[in-house]
């Protein structure tokens, strides 16, 4: 990962790392920041970074040969030093908490308004959505992709120029703890959390312990902040109740600050609503399917309404709205049928709001097929997970399922235990056998829905999908 573009020296950023520098001049200037030394630039500065599997300073003589200018290294590992080199070296005592201490400093430096996101569904949505209402207003940071750790999102707020007047960044995590870090390092200006469901429970545990750890948003955030949480979700305002917060809550009941009324679902076409706020009353078009948008429509009018924004501008970031690869996008193919890639991920609040949207997307006469693959880090609710996500596409009407992976057998009793016609309950056992069987079934007119776990690979038979069918 690579932050190009930062121009700062040693000399600069000793007192913000705690660091020492061990060789080299502090003058010496760098043009990037940059944690792997296969893709090093000359006059970038290497951060050797400790993974799983990798560790930076393996790598650190290769990083000064391809000509870095200089690398930060933990003081405990100088004995990788090269012999000879004018690189400067900086040492730290913990070369992924300096990147964040860093970063944090870097983001002081500009006046850019930082809004923080997270959630266990819906927050790369929300994210995107809210940096086209902002962009509306003015220059507007985002992170990218999967840049929403703690590695990514420090890299990203690197990106901050003077130019910027707003800053949205998504944060992730799968233990405790990282959320806090993450608002240290970014100090928001708004925090949001769109929802709070049964998703990275090996490292969290339970339900709880999810809201436990998105929480830690409103424990660390300062007290001038504005924080924005889903009203609906009562798990995660049982678990915000611990703060001394006044939050901004929306979702469709009365009780919402921001909360959304006369709801019309246009199919493929969308979705329109009227957002009711602070005295105000105003119509939303989404032109992007899925009731679960609404709440991710209305997490945006919240940040944007707390920032002083006009409804015009609402309105008009949120209806140019286009989707996102991966998450509930609507492709039609040539054939006359229609391909729903929701790819990206996948836990079980977030297939039950996907499966209650489709038929309202399903065409006159038309089939429904449902392809699903794994869902991943659910611990020891794995099993029962997958067995409930076989009884949702059995609820939710469907026509086909056939189910990919190590748990599809669950999946399959799942939707057999609701009623579901054993010749039309598949299980396979890889993604081409998927693709096969999908491109047997489905016809022209038909709806096709695929959802898993990103690490599952499922967007492969979305390609190979697109490929038969154009």
């Amino acid at each position: 990962m690579a932050a190009n573009q930062v121009h700062m020296t040693a000399g600069d950023i000793l007192t913000p790392l705690q660091g020492e520098l061990l060789r080299g001049d502090r003058d010496r200037s760098f043009s990037g920041i940059n944690t792997d030394s296969r893709t090093i630039e000359e006059g970038q500065l290497f951060w050797a970074l400790k993974g799983e599997t990798f560790d930076g300073h393996d790598f650190l003589r290769e990083a000064i040969r391809k000509g870095a200018a200089g690398a930060v290294v933990d003081k405990d590992r100088t004995g990788a030093l090269p012999a000879n080199t004018r690189a400067a070296i900086l040492a730290v005592p913990d070369t992924l908490k300096a990147l964040g201490d860093l970063a944090g400093w870097w983001r002081h430096r500009y006046r850019a308004r930082v809004t923080a996101i997270t959630g266990s569904a819906g927050k790369t949505t929300t994210k995107e959505m809210t940096f086209g209402v902002l962009s509306l207003a003015g220059l507007t940071l985002k992170n990218e992709g999967n840049f929403n750790n703690l590695i990514g999102l420090p890299l990203s707020l690197f990106l901050l120029r003077e130019q910027h007047r707003y800053a949205v960044l998504e944060m992730g995590m799968n233990r405790p703890g990282e959320i806090s870090r993450l608002t240290e390092i970014t100090d928001p200006d708004v925090g949001l959390i769109t929802n709070v469901g049964r998703a990275h429970l090996e490292g969290l545990g339970s339900i709880e312990g999810v809201a436990r750890a998105k929480v830690e948003l409103l424990e660390k955030m300062s007290h001038r902040a504005v924080a924005i949480l889903n009203g609906d979700d009562r798990i995660l305002m049982r678990a915000a109740g611990a703060f001394s917060v006044k939050p901004i809550t929306f979702g469709q009941g009365l009780h919402n600050r921001v909360r959304a009324e006369k709801i019309c679902n246009l199919g493929r076409e969308g979705i329109s609503f009227d957002i009711c706020a602070e005295g105000q009353s105003f119509s939303v078009r989404l032109r992007v399917p899925g009731f679960q948008n609404v709440y991710n429509g209305l997490a945006v009018a919240a940040i944007a309404l707390s920032m002083n924004l006009s409804k015009d501008r609402i309105q008009e970031g949120l209806a140019q709205f286009k989707g996102i690869q991966g998450r509930f996008k609507v492709v039609p193919l040539r054939d006359g049928s229609t391909l729903i890639d929701d790819t990206y991920n996948s836990n079980p609040a977030s297939l039950r709001a996907a499966l209650e949207s489709l038929r309202a997307l399903a065409p006159q006469g038309g089939k429904i097929v449902v392809g699903l693959g794994e869902m991943l880090e659910l611990g020891d609710e794995t099993e029962a997970a997958h067995v409930e996500a076989g009884e949702m596409v059995a609820q939710a009407g469907t026509d086909w399922f056939v189910a990919m992976g190590d748990h599809a057998p669950e999946m399959i009793r799942g939707a057999l235990q609701k009623g579901y016609p054993p010749e039309r309950a598949i299980p396979v056992k890889d993604h081409q056998e998927m693709g096969a069987k999908l491109l047997e079934v489905m016809k022209s007119g038909d709806l096709v829905f695929l959802k898993a776990s990103r690490r599952t690979g499922l967007d492969r038979v979305v390609h190979r999908l697109k490929e038969k069918k154009g």
